[in-house]
């Protein structure tokens, strides 16, 4: 005879309990959301976006420093041949 199901503690609540417990309660105690979630979830994108166009500037200044190693190689190699 199975016993009570127990509830599923998720990996997201777990982080939500640590970073505020009361946050965690109303959510899944109370049954409440907050408010503005449209708003949260813009600017969630917002800073998706932003962490995308850090990594590729990133990305930019190892290509021009590599580039540039490049450039001063051959300019170094063609001024010692010739």
């Amino acid at each position: 005879m199975p016993g009570p199901r127990l509830p599923i503690i998720r990996a997201s609540e777990i982080g939500e309990y640590v970073y505020c417990a009361r946050a965690w309660w109303l959510r899944r105690v109370a049954g409440l959301e907050p408010e503005e979630r449209a708003r949260r979830e813009y600017g969630t994108t917002l800073h998706h976006r932003h962490a995308r166009s850090v990594a590729l500037s990133r990305l930019f200044a190892i290509i021009a420093a590599l580039l540039g190693t490049l450039a001063l190689a051959l300019l170094i190699g063609g001024w010692m041949a010739g």
